[in-house]
């Protein structure tokens, strides 16, 4: 039987290829953008620019911080004058 799997990455290298590359040139080689590793023509990872994988975590923790910010709106308030800060 035959299965077929999603690659998220435009570019893609296998494992072996990948071992015999310099994967700063292979980024590069992509833009910037992501690249799947394949091992048998499955993805078994993604190879990612330190500045996009940044991004992504600066992103996960924005989703973060919202779910929180949205969780609390509506709730409880205290009024406090400024010079009682």
């Amino acid at each position: 039987m035959m299965t077929t799997y999603p690659i998220h990455a435009q570019t893609t290298i296998s494992v072996t290829a990948l071992r015999r590359s310099n994967p700063s040139k292979i980024i590069e080689d992509a833009g910037g953008l992501p690249v799947a590793v394949l091992n048998h023509n499955k993805p078994e990872a993604y190879l990612l620019s330190a500045k996009v994988y940044e991004k992504l975590l600066d992103q996960i923790d924005d989703a973060i911080l919202l779910k929180i910010i949205e969780k609390r709106r509506g709730g409880k308030t205290v009024r406090v004058k400024l010079e009682d800060l």
